[in-house]
């Protein structure tokens, strides 16, 4: 082989080098302009989904507080109304409730009794109906029945586990930010790889470092199609 023709054999393998780092330069540009995107995308999800995670447990706690206060108010005005019961059947106001209870207004536990939640009231009905008064049976308190619920407290509960999947979803989100953050930077390698690699003199360290280049290119892209996109 003359010098000429070992010439134009080296030119044309180091012009074949520089494009194949040219497109694996392009490749990894695009990929890391898409791993940004993504990263950026995942990190307003996080965003999101933290501060509706926020808004539903300081939610939760407002009803947890109205269903604490309301239940304090049923059971002060229960004791009243039971004190003044008791009070108008030794007065012979009233008779012992059996089974049930109509409100006489004219005397004091009536008047007690219809300033009771309507929600309190049936349950309280139901609670009679148990003739709780020598049925040992019967629950103790109207507090004991199952039907004495708070609306506000299983409302209250239904924001806690809101606020409990949208925490899950936001650091699920921030997860696969960082994982997009950190193939940004294995592409950015790549480029580094591969801009190098076109200015060394050496053919063989060319061609090293060019294959570390798409060695990382290929491993980065095989990661990047197993996460999760946002759009």
């Amino acid at each position: 082989m003359t010098d000429d023709s070992a010439t134009r054999t080296g030119l044309l393998g180091a012009e074949r080098l520089e494009l194949v780092a040219t497109i694996v330069m392009s490749i990894a540009v695009v990929l890391t302009a898409w791993s940004a995107f993504q990263a950026g995308k995942w990190s307003g999800v996080q965003s999101i989904g933290f501060a509706e995670a926020g808004a539903a447990r300081t939610e939760s706690v407002r009803l947890d507080t109205l269903s604490g206060q309301l239940t304090q108010l049923d059971i002060a005005v229960f004791n009243e109304w039971s004190g003044a019961l008791a009070d108008d059947v030794t007065a012979g106001r009233v008779e012992v409730p059996r089974g049930s209870y109509q409100p006489d207004s004219g005397t004091r536990s009536g008047f007690l009794y219809e300033r009771i939640r309507e929600d309190f009231q049936v349950v309280l009905a139901e609670w009679v109906a148990t003739e709780p008064i020598g049925n040992v049976d019967a629950p103790a308190t109207p507090f004991e029945m199952d039907s004495y619920v708070m609306p506000g407290a299983i409302e209250a509960e239904v924001q806690r586990a809101l606020a409990d999947e949208r925490a899950v979803e936001a650091r699920t989100a921030n997860q696969n930010g960082d994982n997009y953050v950190l193939t940004t930077v294995l592409f950015a390698s790549v480029i580094f790889f591969a801009g190098v690699s076109t200015k060394l003199a050496s053919k063989r360290n060319r061609v090293i470092l060019l294959g570390v280049g798409v060695a990382i290119l290929i491993a980065a892209t095989v990661t990047v199609l197993t996460f999760p996109i946002e759009i």
